[in-house]
């Protein structure tokens, strides 16, 4: 938990405009219309009302007065026809604005969506990228801040500004109009100086009131980090255990529901003894109360005022309706203004998390040279040896030179000057214990990060050069927590929502799934899982691992990887597997990493890595027979296991 910082949130008003524009324009370009919508609709609502009493007024005036039955005829017409006009106009304003702002919580969601899909893989696994992810959600949950608080503070200003020029406007009067010289002691009301008081007392307590509310604002933004803690734990007790079907099973074994609502009662904002409720009971609803109390009494003094004003024969009656009516509405706009103004100065500091999220920088695509436009693209299907072909193929060769890498926040290499390299049309095997250094040796020829030392080439030039999407539709990979989503078997092969059914149906049988009409009685149109689809299916881990490999061939890359994909196999069956890719993938190059080193011997060349380290190379003969090597280690510790399992079963 990180300590509150007294003051951290304070925000100057440039920078407090700068970045609220910023924040308008950002809903300006996702969500077209909607800020129109807003002004328009609050415009009208702030001016409505002065219609209303200006007709009520002199409604009021005329029966206190001549009670001319015609002029009272017209004003009661005039002032319910004007009644039904603008609450018309007010009903069909109102829906458009709110039409807009229905769509406002996903429009947001998109916003912090599309950066995360397009910033750099190395940022989405920085530590610093989730907790600022993290803490946007928290203070949008909490309190509405971010860039969500700017909607609603755009419709309050516009409102507020529109509220004080009908309030001026109706109640300049009130100031002009002298009291009679026969009112007596009242014409006191007539001097400059008794109108400067209470002008200075109206506008003292108009900005004190909101000052107090945005001072008891500022407690959400001071006890925030504490907050967002708090909001995480709850959306995990409420989300992640309840819903998870991955975390299911262990949460019930376990009992793990306890741990967590340990926790969510140590850190629960929601607590009376928490920092929030502790300032809500104090300072925080001190300040709420005292801005309470001092709206009323402005409403107090314009009233005392108006009506010591038609005691001395100012003006009539039905005024009275109209002065305090329109004074409160105009000390209403103008706290309200002050109010969101400060609200906007609280949220800075939100705004500033905002930003720094969305200004991450996507460092990898920076390279010009073009990579799709060197590469002959002939793929398809081989009917004579059911191999994917991809043209060009021999022009790939990757290289690894002197290569040293450590995962950002870290101190020890995960890799360590390892020079390899890929040759065109090769299979690699890549081998090792467990944190050797082999999904590492992966991400970076993926270029999922860039080495902390070294350089990796294609065909003798640093990828770093290419554009960076284009480097990266050379791999297929099936990685080891590959995942599928919960949308038709079609749309998982292909990647998309166009799929080649002749395609995607020859990948699948040469992964070995097989369409069956009891088993998948749509299918490719079959809907995998039933998180939207009561009718999906439910996949073993094996199918899974088959339609990720087919979705591979799909892409039908020049490089295809797998990455341990096959790990919860066993070890006939992922032999099987690793032979049929090998059978099926032609002249492309490969990339297989696995545990099991029989699932390996097809291969051109095997690695073997070691704490990071490259330690050994070469075909499996020739490391098989190097007694003091570590393949060899492996493969007679692995050998012998097998061979007792052989003599458990006899």
């Amino acid at each position: 938990m990180k300590k509150d910082i007294p003051g951290k949130s304070h925000a100057s008003f440039r920078e407090t405009a700068r970045l609220s524009l910023r924040g308008f324009g950002v809903w300006r370009r996702e969500t077209p219309g909607l800020l129109l919508s807003i002004m328009l609709c609050a415009v009208f609502e702030g001016l409505t009302p002065y219609v209303d009493i200006w007709l009520m007024a002199r409604l009021i005036d005329e029966i206190a007065g001549g009670r001319d039955p015609q002029r009272l005829a017209a004003y009661a017409l005039a002032w319910m026809s004007a009644s039904a006009v603008l609450s018309l106009l007010g009903r069909g304003l109102t829906g458009w604005k709110n039409a807009r702002l229905s769509c406002l919580w996903h429009i947001q969601n998109k916003v912090f969506m599309k950066k995360l899909l397009s910033m750099n893989f190395a940022d989405m696994e920085n530590g610093h990228v989730q907790e600022l992810r993290s803490r946007i959600w928290q203070n949008t949950d909490s309190g509405g801040w971010g860039l969500y608080k700017l909607i609603y503070s755009f419709e309050a200003v516009i409102r507020s500004v529109m509220s004080m020029a009908g309030g001026i406007l109706l109640t300049a009067s009130l100031f002009l109009l002298p009291a009679g010289a026969d009112s007596g002691a009242l014409t006191v009301l007539n001097r400059p100086v008794f109108l400067l008081f209470i002008v200075a007392v109206l506008l003292g307590v108009t900005f004190a009131a909101p000052a107090l509310s945005v001072r008891a604002g500022s407690y959400w933004v001071r006890y925030a980090d504490e907050n967002q803690l708090g909001n995480r734990l709850f959306g995990f007790w409420l989300g992640g255990l309840g819903n998870d079907r991955s975390k299911a099973l262990d949460v019930r074994i376990y009992r793990q529901d306890i741990l967590s609502r340990s926790n969510l009662k140590r850190y629960n904002p929601f607590r009376p003894d928490s920092k929030l409720a502790k300032a809500a009971r104090g300072p925080m609803g001190a300040y709420q109360a005292l801005a309470g109390a001092v709206s009323q009494i402005f409403v107090g003094v314009v009233y005392i005022f108006v009506c010591l004003k038609a005691l001395g024969g100012a003006f009539g009656a039905g005024s009275i309706v109209r002065y305090v009516s329109a004074a409160v509405a105009l000390s209403g706009g103008l706290s309200l203004l002050i109010e969101t103004l400060g609200d906007l100065r609280n949220n800075t500091a939100f705004l500033r998390t905002v930003f720094e999220f969305l200004d991450i920088p996507d460092g990898m695509d920076q390279g010009d040279m073009d990579v799709t436009g060197r590469i002959a693209r002939t793929g398809g299907t081989d009917a004579a040896d059911g191999a994917v072909r991809s043209g060009g193929q021999k022009e790939y060769e990757i290289e690894f030179r002197n290569v040293s890498f450590r995962y950002p926040g870290q101190e020890n290499y995960a890799l360590r000057n390892v020079s390899i390299t890929l040759r065109a049309g090769r299979r690699l095997a890549v081998v090792g214990r467990n944190g050797s250094g082999k999904t590492t040796f992966i991400k970076l020829l993926c270029r999922l990060y860039d080495p902390t030392e070294g350089v990796i080439l294609l065909n003798g030039v640093d990828i770093r050069k290419y554009r960076y999407r284009e480097y990266m539709q050379l791999f297929s990979v099936v990685f080891q927590d590959f995942k599928l989503l919960s949308f038709e078997l079609g749309e998982n092969v292909a990647g998309g929502r166009e799929v080649d059914p002749d395609k995607a149906g020859w990948c699948l049988r040469r992964a070995g799934f097989e369409i069956r009409p009891d088993r998948l009685p749509r299918g490719l149109s079959t809907v995998l899982y039933r998180d939207f689809d009561e009718k999906g299916i439910t996949i073993s881990g094996g199918e899974a691992q088959k339609i990720a490999l087919a979705r591979a061939l799909y892409k039908d890359a020049p490089y295809l990887i797998l990455d341990e994909p096959t790990a919860a196999l066993d070890p006939i069956a992922e032999f099987e597997i690793y032979s049929r890719v090998n059978q099926m993938i032609g002249e492309r190059s490969a990339v297989f990493i696995s545990h099991r080193l029989s699932s390996c011997r097809f291969c051109n060349d095997i690695a073997v890595f070691r704490e990071g380290e490259l330690i050994q190379r070469g075909s499996h003969d020739t490391l098989v027979g190097d007694k003091s090597g570590m393949y060899y280690k492996l493969w007679h510790a692995q050998a012998q296991y097998y061979e007792v399992g052989e003599e458990v079963r006899e």
